[in-house]
């Protein structure tokens, strides 16, 4: 691998500055997670260890509705034709994780 000190000084940074927000991340992810899970939308989630959340739709067309949470800035990712996959990380705040639960609420 060429120039592999770039990549590897960005491990170092992360691992000295960023290890003790990811618990953070991790709390987001299962926040989102419970709220997630009261949807009808939703058949399953996978377990969420950390600060990604994967979920099985009930019926409903994965990358649709990633389109709609687009709409309203909220980013997701259609893995499959029926799963989604979310992550949290440094630039998610607790206010969009807010707006993220609310949306999923309306929803």
């Amino acid at each position: 691998m060429r120039q592999a000190g770039f990549l590897a000084a960005a491990g170092i940074y992360a691992l000295n500055n960023n290890i003790r927000r990811l618990n953070h991340d991790h709390a987001h992810a299962a926040l989102i997670a419970e709220a997630l899970s009261q949807k009808s939308f939703v058949k399953q989630i996978l377990p969420v260890e950390t600060n990604i959340i994967i979920f099985e739709t009930n019926g409903c067309n994965a990358p649709a509705l990633a389109e709609k949470f687009k709409a309203e800035n909220i980013l997701w990712y259609a893995i499959a034709p029926n799963r989604v996959r979310l992550v949290l990380h440094l630039n998610i705040t607790e206010s969009m994780v807010e707006k993220t639960i609310e949306a999923i609420h309306k929803f």
